[in-house]
């Protein structure tokens, strides 16, 4: 306990001779939620940059257990380019519309009681800026890159800590969801090498508590991920053994960037794509729909409600959003988020292939890492992140074995480690992309039941 107090007093000497660059106030209470938040919100900005250029926007939960203790999450929406507001509120935050009740003008808000915020702080970020209600003042501090929003990410969570400093100790995780793959174990790894700002290994102060990071359904490999897309629609039926042996024959394991004169490779392709174009690759149980179906099993139509609900200018001034920032909230960035060879924007530079690398130099941090996957996301099969976990050659600590919610299975589980460092992967059974969206419960508890499986490690390190 002396330790944290200590640590407390460096973040408020460095807070002192750093003049602040952030503007944060508490929401009591927000249009159509009954009532005042049975929770802790604090939304705000934080200026990064060359004179602060940059405007971040974030949503901070605290604990609902004991936010003096419990874990810090800084979270990232994917795309790159989706605002840290849809998994705060569709997938873990504290709040959810009501898809049964709500209509596209007549929107209401309810608690969702699986929200991580049972067990641990968690802030939900908009970065890049140009994402949610983040913005930039100058034109140069509008473009990003891969490389570029990982030391962002590094620079945001280092200045909300001196901000918020009361927070300095608890063991912090930076996570994420899709995309964020490519990002997440790059921020955490900026964190344990204190490039730029201090270097946390050598003991400078003040020192981030990183103890690991979490990600959901990651991109990590710009081929592999994409390319596992094939087997995963073998291994569901999702196209026949004659069309996938004779295009595996075909291809030479190559189902993304085939060679052009390969007819007979994009004669096979062009099968596999008839059987699947019209599978929903985020959920491939779930049935294709579009906004015009308004029926609250439709996930087209049920996303639209976030749209209509912050672009309400009470919702806007409750949120102590800064008034005229922003022309109209967007779900997501359309122009910088990524897809399938796509070239780099005037904005944004998808400068990063691989985090395999990445991974590879967090094991030899005491780094604890816990990956979940959905075993029905065919954005980013499970099948792709086995294998590069696989090719790290880690020890297995614990092999494949099922997990359990309310004595059911809710998925399985492989631990890796190797000196005090560890991977756990683990699949969510029956989830989508939006992993905690299809199963929250399930998601909560693997998070939960991993932090408290390595909190004797954070403890003693």
């Amino acid at each position: 306990m002396k330790s944290k107090y200590i640590m407390i007093s460096l973040f408020v000497v460095f807070l002192l001779f750093n003049p602040s660059s952030c503007s944060k106030s508490i929401v009591k209470n927000l249009p159509r939620f009954n009532g005042d938040l049975p929770f802790t919100l604090e939304t705000g900005y934080i200026g990064m940059g060359k004179e602060d250029a940059m405007q971040v926007f974030y949503y901070f939960v605290e604990s609902e257990r004991n936010p003096s203790e419990d874990p810090l999450f800084l979270y990232f929406a994917g795309g790159p380019g989706a605002s840290g507001l849809y998994p705060f509120l569709y997938q873990n935050g504290p709040l959810k519309f009501n898809f049964e009740s709500s209509k596209r003008h007549n929107i209401t808000l309810e608690l969702n009681m699986y929200s991580w915020s049972k067990v641990a702080n968690v802030i939900f970020v908009d970065l890049p800026v140009g994402v949610g209600f983040s913005y930039a003042k100058t034109w140069e501090a509008s473009r990003s890159s891969d490389s570029l929003l990982a030391v962002q990410g590094y620079e945001f969570i280092r200045k909300w800590l001196a901000e918020n400093p009361k927070f300095a100790s608890n063991p912090l995780y930076i996570s994420g969801i899709s995309y964020m793959g490519i990002i997440v174990p790059n921020v955490a790894l900026e964190i344990y090498k204190g490039k730029n700002f201090y270097c946390n290994e050598r003991g400078n102060q003040p020192q981030l508590n990183i103890k690991g990071y979490l990600i959901i359904n990651p991109l990590s490999d710009k081929f592999s991920d994409f390319n596992s897309r094939f087997e995963f629609a073998h291994r569901l039926a999702l196209i026949s053994d004659d069309i996938y042996e004779s295009t595996k024959a075909s291809c030479d394991d190559n189902y993304v960037y085939n060679v052009p004169a390969n007819s007979l490779c994009a004669a096979n392709l062009k099968r596999v794509d008839e059987c699947i174009k019209r599978i929903k690759f985020g959920y491939v149980l779930e049935p294709v729909c579009n906004v015009t179906d308004m029926v609250p099993t439709c996930k087209d139509y049920t996303d639209t409600f976030i749209q209509t609900w912050v672009n309400y200018k009470d919702v806007q001034k409750a949120l102590n959003v800064r008034e005229g920032t922003i022309e109209k909230w967007e779900f997501a960035n359309t122009t910088i988020a990524y897809d399938l060879k796509k070239n780099d924007t005037v904005a944004y530079s998808y400068d990063v292939w691989s985090t395999i690398p990445t991974h590879e130099q967090l094991l030899t941090r005491n780094c604890q890492a816990l990956i979940m996957c959905a075993d029905h996301d065919m954005v980013f099969p499970y099948l792709g992140t086995e294998k590069w976990i696989k090719s790290l050659n880690l020890p297995v600590e614990r092999s494949w074995e099922p997990w359990f919610v309310r004595r059911q299975v809710a998925g399985y589980e492989t631990t890796y480690a190797r000196r005090g460092a560890s991977i756990k992967f683990a699949t969510v059974k029956g989830a989508g992309h939006a992993l905690a969206l299809y199963k929250p419960e399930e998601a909560l508890t693997l998070m939960d039941r991993w932090l408290t499986s390595h909190a004797y490690l954070s403890s003693s390190s």
